[in-house]
């Protein structure tokens, strides 16, 4: 396997999804702004969309690929009883729960958004559409199912490009935006389980190859399903640790008003760099490092860590600094229109510079945890995990009154940090992880043209003020320009500084 390829692939369908992703949200934004409709459907789409993550980007992988690639050693028919024993199990636990929440959905939407309890408006419009939306928890958890067994086989195209068809349905729902007024968000509520749907249906053609499924109401549950289903929890909860803060972030905002759109719009735009720096190398790394864990190959080990954890801070230190920089320019650029106004602007540029200030822990996290999952290992990133969302709370509610939504990316980005180095100094004290001599000479390198990429992205900003202005209305042409720019220099920095290397590409993992 080729690391850097593997990732690339990952990230080329991620980037397209991702695009067509801002695109949807800016559509939104205009249509939709921060309003009352905007934050009863951001909260109705954050717990479809906070399980699509959860379960697709790399968390379900955690705690499947390692004991799928345990059993593909033994056979094909073994894998194929073991997945099946497994997806049954899964089926009808996540059918009995929609079903469940489907009953109770008034307190269940209560319980994620208290803040909407007093407005009766409000709660009634996101009871509905979480209702609409919450079957997609069923189809994309299972639609997971396949693309880790995919991901097993090292092939990442389908499941990074299945993404794309959530954001295609809702693109296509927005276009007719001005025809469909306030019923808008129940359109795009049906659109969100119908690309659950079409996604399930869609990843379950290309892995037919791999897996024969089997569907029986008998369930069958043998010692390595219970071992599977132990491991799971925890690995949801410490893989997915970033989106649980979020999520909580989402329940403490919904007493202020507006705050859960602000932030949402925030998080949209940080998450196509943890998308390829976090989510798809750790995606990518698992499969071959659980296999090499298996067959104890140290040197091949060491290497696969180290490229992993320097491709990942090569990606995601300039993207953090140039968050912090431009953040007012880019949620201007990008969502600055229509209903959003300048104060939506000014919030939700705030509460970006201080999630960016997290990005790299973001992507640390999503590393780090594979190397522990890789070794079977999903109690410690766990532990930790349920310490760091203990931390985040704990923070977020004692100034949320004094401050304000704000404390919310703050709290995030802490706690981060936190369980970012916790999980380092465990990696190093149970010796699952050492640098190699390359390591922290690249690790320099990277720094430093970061750094003189955040100079360069500075000055172009400053010198497209005038056109990057709040009421310009081609302002996203220069903001994709400066952003380009920026890049390119940063890649020609790297280079002749040989912080990476053209020969990286064709090494062999």
């Amino acid at each position: 396997m080729n690391l850097l390829k593997s990732t690339g692939t990952f990230g080329f369908y991620t980037i397209i999804s991702r695009l067509l992703g801002y695109f949807r949200d800016i559509l939104i934004a205009i249509f939709l702004g921060t309003g009352l409709l905007a934050d009863a459907f951001f909260v109705a789409f954050r717990i479809p969309n906070t399980f699509r993550r959860l379960f697709s980007e790399g968390t379900f992988n955690a705690a499947f690929v390692p004991s799928y690639a345990s059993e593909m050693v033994k056979g094909k028919k073994q894998s194929n009883n073991f997945a099946n024993d497994i997806f049954n199990l899964l089926f009808l636990s996540l059918l009995l729960i929609t079903l469940i929440v489907q009953l109770f959905m008034p307190a269940f939407v209560a319980l994620i958004a208290p803040g909407f309890v007093g407005d009766i408006d409000k709660m009634e419009i996101a009871i509905t559409l979480t209702r609409i939306t919450f079957p997609f928890l069923l189809f994309i958890c299972l639609a997971s199912f396949f693309a880790a067994i995919l991901n097993s086989h090292n092939k990442f195209a389908a499941t990074s490009g299945a993404p794309i068809i959530l954001n295609i349905i809702l693109v296509f729902v927005l276009l007719f935006s001005n025809y469909l007024g306030d019923n808008l968000v129940y359109y795009l509520s049906y659109g969100v389980s119908l690309a659950g749907l079409l996604q399930l249906l869609f990843l379950y053609k290309f892995v037919t190859k791999y897996y024969s499924l089997n569907i029986k109401i008998k369930i069958k549950i043998t010692e390595k399903v219970r071992i599977f289903f132990r491991k799971l929890l925890p690995s949801i909860f410490s893989s997915g640790v970033t989106q649980i803060n979020i999520l909580v972030g989402t329940i403490i905002a919904s007493f202020q008003a507006s705050a859960v759109s602000y932030l949402y719009y925030a998080d949209r735009i940080y998450q196509i760099n943890l998308a390829i720096a976090g989510i798809a190398i750790g995606v990518v790394v698992l499969p071959q490092l659980s296999k090499h864990v298996q067959s104890k190959k140290k040197d091949k080990i060491i290497l696969i860590q180290n490229k992993a954890l320097e491709l990942s801070l090569f990606l995601s230190l300039p993207a953090s600094i140039a968050l912090i920089i431009g953040s007012e320019q880019i949620i201007s650029a990008l969502f600055g229109y229509g209903s959003f106004d300048e104060t939506a602007v000014l919030n939700s540029s705030l509460a970006l510079y201080y999630f960016a200030l997290g990005l790299p822990a973001f992507a640390l996290i999503k590393v780090f945890s594979s190397f522990f999952f890789a070794n079977h290992n999903t109690k410690t990133p766990f532990y930790i995990s349920l310490i760091s969302v203990l931390l985040n709370i704990l923070i977020s509610v004692y100034y949320f009154n004094k401050i304000g939504f704000i404390i919310i990316p703050i709290a995030t980005t802490i706690s981060s940090w936190f369980n970012g180095m916790l999980l380092f100094i465990f990696l190093k004290n149970k010796n699952l992880f050492s640098f190699n001599k390359i390591f922290l000479i690249k690790f320099v390198k990277i720094i430093i043209a970061s750094i003189l990429m955040g100079f360069i992205f500075q000055l172009l900003l400053n010198f497209f003020q005038y056109e990057l202005a709040f009421g310009q209305k081609v302002k996203s042409f220069y903001l994709v320009l400066s952003a380009l720019l920026g890049l390119a220099s940063y890649l020609l920095i790297c280079y002749f500084i040989k912080a990476f290397k053209i020969s990286d590409i064709q090494l062999k993992y």
